[in-house]
């Protein structure tokens, strides 16, 4: 994400928590989309959050797993993530992803 996106992301969370108060992120009810949004925002800001990777085959074996930092973007065919320096990218698998 470039810099200019990650301001542009921070100043959106700022406004949002001016206008709305704090409480807005604080587990409202029916905000769940709103929360989504933002902690999507945090991991983009963040270069991630600690999450862990599974990824699997369509018949169910592991094929491999990943944990650390992890920001994860994915599309119709394919996930991909940056860990420790290395670009994984995965097409037509399964792909857990487990915030820890």
């Amino acid at each position: 994400m470039t810099n200019t996106k990650k301001w542009l992301c921070a100043a959106l969370v700022l406004i949002m928590v001016s206008m709305f108060g704090a409480t807005l992120f604080a587990g409202c009810e029916g905000c769940a989309s709103l929360q989504r949004s933002c902690k999507t925002c945090e991991s983009e800001m963040t270069g991630g959050l600690d999450r862990t990777v599974n990824v699997y085959s369509y018949d169910g074996k592991l094929l491999a797993s990943y944990s650390g930092k992890i920001d994860v973007e994915e599309n119709e065919t394919k996930v991909l993530f940056d860990l420790d320096g290395k670009r994984y990218i995965y097409y037509n698998a399964i792909v857990e992803v487990i915030e820890n």
